[in-house]
């Protein structure tokens, strides 16, 4: 039985609605995550090319991913590279690990990728369908996005033997367009931009968590609450659990049952990461920048005067 903290059982819930840890019984079918899950299922089942998602930072490409991997049926194997900072050797000793093959840890590069293509071979005539998510993919070095394009010419005469699915920040596409590795660009069959939620999404996002963790009140966000930290937030889902998170702590500390805009403009002084206070610190500093130029303009025109 899961112990129900008193913080929980303040506002009546079994579980805390805004952890930044990604989990699916969580996840916002909605607006372009509902739109990137669903370009995700088609061209799994297309079984054709690279497949790429990309998004700002927070966005939730991580919980998509688990999401998409979750939904797929028997008729798949899955693989799942979350940290792709290696080089092309150790990528495949992890994929060859992932898939159940066997490998030592000195086994040649040659070696390791004629196994798992042996491997992909035996799973083709058992009409799987072998598909790797990698997760962070803009920090794959460069000639780790060769050995992965390599990975894609593994085929039989009618398909692919394996699907490869890139999740990443907008920096994978400035990889991508490099002249180097331009003929993996080209293998890209499927693409999907996640954005930021707009206001009403925001807003059906909040509902949506306090629902999956028990909430069962018509209201705990106001509505002038909510738009602060949809303003705050930028729209980023992660930025906007963790306002949201602390504005419900401030509420709990309080005693209060209904959160206002006092905690969520306490939750973003206290959160330097969000988007709104880079913004205001950003236009302060060019403030000053400007304040000086003007001065400096106004004291070298004094002075050529003679005034």
């Amino acid at each position: 039985m899961v112990k129900i903290s008193r913080y929980q059982s303040h506002f009546g819930l079994h579980d805390s609605p805004f952890g930044i840890t990604p989990d699916t019984s969580f996840f916002f079918s909605c607006g372009s995550h509902l739109e990137a899950l669903n370009t995700l299922l088609v061209a799994a089942e297309s079984g054709e090319g690279f497949i790429k998602i990309t998004g700002e930072v927070g966005t939730g490409k991580t919980l998509l991913c688990r999401q998409f991997l979750k939904m797929l049926d028997d008729s798949f194997v899955t693989a799942y590279i979350p940290n792709p900072l290696l080089d092309p050797h150790t990528l495949l000793l992890v994929l060859a690990d992932d898939l159940g093959i066997p490998q030592e840890k000195n086994s040649e590069q040659h070696e390791v990728l004629k196994a798992i293509n042996q491997h992909l071979l035996e799973l083709a005539k058992s009409d799987k369908r072998v598909l790797l998510c990698i997760d962070e993919a803009q920090a794959l070095p460069i000639e780790t996005l060769e050995a992965i394009r390599l990975l894609s010419n593994l085929e039989t005469e009618k398909r692919k033997l394996l699907q490869i699915v890139l999740f990443g920040q907008p920096e994978l596409d400035h990889r991508l367009a490099r002249n180097d590795i331009r003929q993996l660009a080209q293998r890209i069959s499927f693409h999907y931009r996640l954005r930021s939620l707009s206001l009403d999404e925001a807003r059906f996002y909040i509902q949506h968590r306090l629902r999956v963790a028990g909430y069962s009140e018509i209201r705990l966000f106001s509505s002038n609450a909510i738009f602060v930290l949809w303003l705050a937030s930028a729209g980023v889902p992660r930025m906007l659990n963790i306002l949201a998170n602390k504005a419900m702590m401030l509420a709990f500390g309080e005693a209060r049952h209904q959160i206002g805009i006092k905690q969520v403009i306490a939750a973003i002084r206290d959160t330097e990461a969000t988007p709104l206070v880079k913004i205001m610190r950003r236009m302060l500093t060019m403030s000053i920048v400007l304040t000086l130029l003007g001065t400096s303009l106004i004291l070298a025109f004094r002075w050529q005067s003679g005034v």
